[in-house]
């Protein structure tokens, strides 16, 4: 989502075309992204806001991804969460009781108020036995004064103190890919990833068997390409490049 459709809240040149088009040719899609802070509601009312008209269910966030990963692994099951209402609502759809006491997992995702006693439950939670989920790994959002402190610098942080690695569902783990195919009951020999970023989009794809593609308007240029020991598929300047692909 950001930094192929979306930049700093103002849709990219070509992104509604490109909407629009795969609308008009009745091609399933989703739109990802590893941020968990947000519902697919919350973030079709912050698309349109941008001028882009994205269907709630066709946004597919890491938060959904952990939750139907953790429905899969133990239905009915419980987690100590750290998060906002993208993820504990994912969860609660899922059928997970959020709890406190002896839970099975300590589910991380992201949050603007990561507060230092629920950190610190954690620890103790994992200590105990509770099985260790993040939602992502990216160390560090964005805000309009820098950076800010992400689920994956939390995550190493409880790491350090506990020893315990927790299981990454979100990108660059293919399976965000793989349950998004499942979500649209889409192949991957016939889907084409769209992403902005060649250590989490691209390689994810490739990973998940998906054709790729790149876009130069968020955190990876044309020379930054050179740097990785993979290649995506194709390489464009903007998602105005895709339109006439689709």
């Amino acid at each position: 989502m950001d930094g192929v459709l979306v930049h700093e809240g103002s849709a990219i040149p070509g992104a509604s075309d490109f909407l629009a088009r795969l609308v008009e040719r009745g091609r399933r899609f989703l739109v990802l992204t590893n941020n968990s802070i947000y519902t697919p509601r919350d973030l079709r009312a912050r698309l349109h806001a941008s001028g882009l008209d994205v269907p709630e269910e066709a946004i597919w966030t890491s938060a959904l991804a952990t939750a139907q990963f953790l429905a899969e692994q133990n239905p009915g099951g419980s987690a100590y969460v750290i998060g906002e209402a993208g993820l504990t609502t994912a969860l609660h759809e899922a059928g997970y009781t959020l709890t406190e006491t002896d839970p099975d997992y300590v589910v991380l995702g992201e949050t603007r108020t990561y507060s230092f006693s629920a950190i610190t439950r954690a620890v103790r939670l994992i200590e105990g036995g509770a099985r260790f989920i993040a939602t992502n790994p990216d160390a560090s959002g964005p805000s309009l004064e820098g950076k800010l402190p992400a689920t994956g610098a939390v995550a190493a942080m409880i790491t350090k103190i506990t020893g315990r690695e927790p299981y990454y569902v979100g990108k660059p783990n293919p399976m965000m890919f793989r349950s998004a195919l499942n979500a649209i009951d889409a192949h991957s020999e016939s889907t084409v990833m769209i992403g902005d970023r060649m250590d989490t989009d691209v390689v994810a794809g490739i990973e998940a068997g998906l054709e790729t593609i790149l876009v130069l308007t968020g955190s990876t240029s044309r020379a930054d390409v050179e740097r990785y020991p993979f290649r995506p598929h194709r390489i464009v300047e903007s998602i105005a490049d895709v339109v006439d692909l689709v």
